[in-house]
């Protein structure tokens, strides 16, 4: 959040530099991220009188003014058809410098005015619009800025108007809200600088209305408990107009678009204060009332940017009109959030009701992040804005209007409430200050709170508290302050953590240890980035689009995700049940990006099961399981050019990486074929118990971009926890004895099949274990084979541990396993 120093030092004394305060504020939390000075660049600017203009002796489109500087005369040759004698302008003599403009509309370095000749005419310098002074949407018209009659003659243009202000770019954390204004940063300092004053409030001057309004309004209704309270003001006999000078600039420059003297009235007091207000012209309204409700399933508005919304039943509303059978109140805003287009202010409105209320800060950062409308009212209520503020924003802002448009005001607000927060006291201890903090001072302490606003609560407090027991009321601005280590959060702010004493920790009982799962990762992570794969971060958040991006059916429990009650955003709104997504994200991004090369990736992390299918597919509470699970990713990329051989990644290549991050466990797998909604219906494995092996379905890689094949896996972790210890066999000193077998297999059976049929054949025809190991060396398939079969040739190793075989009893037993081969089906060659 940018914050005016001009600003911040009408609310408060303050002896410190900006860089001081920003120093302060960064070490208590609040982090200054930079300070701006956007005047830097403007040098030699003053405030000029147009004495005379005149048109150019031979130039049709051009003026010539003579100015007035107060030190002097000065020409000036213009295009501007905005300006008349007796204007007061911003003039840069030559020698003057300004902020050279990017064609984005950023300041970049200064550029120096100078003379120019426009045919017999030398213009000195130059009159200056706002986009020339790095401010383009304080421009009320096209043309040279026109200041205010009372600018006076010769003053330089960094004293007025803001222009010389210095901006403090604060970065706040979600839970102080109350820091997202000019009145929440002036009590932050006062609290930090003890000794500095917080001066009276320029609204503390302005009493509520007591005149009855002149206009018809019937009532305001509260269903919703969302709304804690609501305010209606009015204001009568407006005259739309450009709010003053000094009001769009500092709009501008806090990163607010100047519109009107009414809407900048709202956001003006939005900046001060932190309180959202909302304006609404009352003829535009359906009824003359107000109601605040919950949206209906699928009930629609039209926000003010133009835009249709399709709401849900957790949204809320401030409607116009009638309840009647079959048909609900007209929305005319979406509550916290934007308001409605038809009932915006307009040139010709000519009566203002204008909203102050305090909204959930649940419920709008909910509908906020749903729909994508980060509005500057949403951001406050999303982290919370005090309640007591909703009045006092209504009255200051009808206040300014009453300035600025002349319009009628001082009538009675009409007021709605549910339910109040009402601060509770929180109690700190010397012992659990001592605890945290190695300081127990409590007496210092008090005044530290009290000067955040925190007072102590001298009522609640009892005689068995006793002098080591102190409690403390927060204000309502301070809704963050709930416990007693929030209490000593704040001391501690006040103090510095850079100043906390230092000690060294004590004895550990016992030794550290890493835990089992850590360990795991640990060495599943060394033998992956050991293969040539790269380790990947993802969200643990997904879209709701993932499940029909990955085909997954209805009765897989990956297609039930479990859905955020508070989602960051449309696209973060469910937790994962499967890794892939979040890889197949960032390879799509890489590859629109123009990446070329191979792409291997890995992610260890956890997914999110429910233990059911849930019928309520946006159902918060059903119970759910979480596994960590090892997901990889390998894509050739779509330039394998190398010095040396190709080596494009296949099936194979993957299953090997499988094979080795489970074997580095001590366990084997059996891959079987199977079928993953999103698997090449030829090329899927399922490791059982483990976890799956698939290349991508060509569909779904020809939807995301990928012109080469994508293989994916994923492995439950589980079951890796515990490694499988090798055992040490000795060898044999005995020869081996060595035969080969060569068959036709069907395609449905597997190498592990017919390896398992091989083994038990030996194993069934000898007592001693003599078969060492078979091996698969040939497979082969086309001329001479029949359809739907394949070649396949094995070696198989006989060994003995404690004689030598000879040929006679090898060539017996593995005949006999030919013919045991052949009547299970194989056709032996």
């Amino acid at each position: 959040m940018i914050v005016s120093w001009q600003l911040l030092n009408r609310f408060v004394d303050l002896s410190a530099s900006p860089e001081e305060a920003a120093f302060r504020l960064t070490m208590s939390g609040a982090e200054v991220e930079s300070i701006e000075r956007p005047g830097a660049l403007i040098s030699g600017v003053v405030v000029a009188r147009v004495q005379s203009l005149e048109r150019h002796p031979s130039k049709e489109n051009l003026f010539v003014a003579e100015l007035d500087t107060s030190k002097g005369k000065a020409v000036c040759v213009t295009a501007a058809t905005n300006l008349k004698a007796g204007d007061k302008v911003f003039y840069g003599a030559p020698g003057a410098t300004l902020p050279g403009i990017t064609p984005h509309g950023a300041a970049s370095e200064k550029v120096e005015l100078g003379l120019r000749d426009f045919g017999e005419v030398r213009s000195e310098g130059m009159m200056l619009s706002a986009a020339e002074l790095g401010l383009p949407d304080v421009d009320i018209v096209e043309g040279i800025l026109v200041l205010p009659g009372d600018a006076p003659v010769g003053a330089d243009a960094l004293s007025l108007y803001g222009l010389g202000d210095v901006l403090l770019d604060i970065s706040v954390t979600p839970n102080r809200g109350d820091l997202l204004s000019v009145l929440g940063i002036a009590r932050e300092l006062k609290g930090l600088y003890p000794d500095s004053v917080l001066k009276p409030m320029p609204w503390e001057e302005n009493v509520a209305g007591t005149k009855d309004w002149p206009v018809e309004f019937g009532t305001i209704a509260l269903p919703d408990d969302g709304c804690l309270n609501y305010h209606l003001g009015l204001a009568t006999n407006v005259g739309i107009a450009p709010s003053p000078l000094e009001i769009r600039v500092a709009l501008a420059r806090l990163g607010m678009r100047p519109i009107s003297n009414i809407v900048d009235a709202t956001n003006y007091v939005m900046l001060l204060l932190g309180q959202p207000l909302h304006a609404f012209d009352l003829n535009t309204l359906p009824e003359r009332e107000i109601t605040v409700r919950s949206a209906s399933e699928g009930e629609k508005i039209v926000t003010l940017d133009g835009k249709e919304r399709l709401l849900t039943a957790k949204d809320m509303l401030v409607t116009s009109g009638k309840e009647t059978l079959g048909a609900r109140t007209r929305p005319i805003s979406l509550a916290g959030v934007m308001g409605g287009k038809q009932t915006g202010v307009h040139d010709d409105t000519g009566i203002v009701v204008l909203e102050g209320a305090s909204f959930s800060a649940r419920r709008v950062g909910h509908t906020s992040r749903r729909l994508g409308v980060a509005s500057e009212a949403a951001f406050r209520y999303s982290r919370g804005v005090d309640p007591t503020l909703s009045a006092l924003g209504v009255d200051y802002a009808l206040f300014l209007m009453s300035e600025w448009s002349g319009a009628t005001t001082g009538y009675k607000k009409i007021s709605a409430f549910n339910a109040q927060p009402e601060p509770q006291p929180v109690v700190l201890t010397k012992k659990k200050l001592q605890t945290y903090l190695l300081w127990s001072d409590m007496e210092e302490s008090t005044q530290i709170l009290e000067g955040y606003g925190i007072r102590r609560a001298n009522k609640f407090e009892s005689e068995k508290f006793g002098e080591n027991v102190r409690a403390f009321t927060p204000p309502t601005w301070r809704p963050d302050i709930a416990i007693e280590e929030d209490l000593i959060e704040e001391i501690g702010r006040y103090r510095g953590y850079d100043k906390a004493p230092v000690r060294l920790p004590g004895v550990l009982p016992r030794r550290g240890d890493i835990g089992a799962e850590t360990s795991l990762a640990g060495v599943l992570r060394a033998c992956a980035i050991a293969r040539g794969y790269v380790e990947a971060i993802t969200y643990s958040f997904l879209p709701e689009s993932f499940v029909s991006t990955l085909r997954l059916p209805d009765d897989d429990l990956r297609a039930h995700p479990l859905f955020l009650a508070n989602p960051i955003s449309q696209d973060w709104m469910t937790m994962r049940t499967t890794l892939l997504p979040g890889l197949l994200n960032g390879l799509r991004e890489s590859v629109a990006s123009g990446w070329r090369g191979p792409v291997r990736l890995f992610e260890i992390g956890r997914v999110f099961l429910r233990d059911e299918p849930h019928s309520d597919s946006r159902s918060h509470s059903a119970g759910h399981r979480e596994l960590d699970v090892l997901a990889g990713l390998v894509y050739s990329g779509t330039d394998p050019r190398t010095p040396w051989a190709e080596t494009r990644d296949d099936f194979l290549s993957v299953k090997a990486d499988v094979l080795a991050l489970l074997e580095i466990r001590g366990r084997g797998a059996a891959f079987t074929r199977g079928s993953e909604p999103f698997g090449h219906a030829g090329q899927t494995a399922l490791i059982p118990g483990i976890g799956y092996l698939a290349r991508l379905s060509p569909a779904i890689e020809r939807e995301l971009g990928f012109a080469e094949p994508v293989y994916v896996f994923e492995l439950t972790l589980t079951v890796l926890e515990n490694a499988e210890k090798p055992v040490y066999t000795p060898a044999s000193s005995f020869p081996a004895s060595f035969r080969d077998i060569s068959m036709l297999v069907s395609n449905d059976r597997t190498q592990d099949e017919v390896l398992a049929e091989i083994r038990a054949s030996v194993d069934e025809r000898s007592s001693a274990k003599i078969l060492e190991s078979v091996k698969l060396f040939d497979i082969y398939s086309g001329k001479g084979i029949p359809e739907g079969y394949r070649g396949m040739a094995f070696s198989l190793c006989y060994r003995a541990f404690d004689r030598t075989l000879n040929d006679e009893e090898v060539d017996k037993i593995h005949n006999s396993v030919r013919d045991a081969l052949s009547k299970k089906g194989y056709n032996m060659r």
